[in-house]
């Protein structure tokens, strides 16, 4: 797998914690922690995630 997948399959994975955490209705402390760590992960290969919320 080439950067290019790699950055669109990261980008999928957080759009989809993402669209859970949307329809989340109390706290689920797994979640958070996986969004977190999504969020790093597309830092490191220069994804700007703050426009999606």
């Amino acid at each position: 797998m080439n950067l290019e997948e790699q950055k669109a399959v990261a980008i999928d994975r957080f759009v989809d914690l993402m669209r859970i955490k949307a329809c989340e209705t109390g706290e689920n402390k797994e979640l958070d922690y996986q969004i977190r760590i999504a969020k790093v992960k597309l830092s490191s290969v220069g994804i700007d995630y703050s426009e999606v919320k």
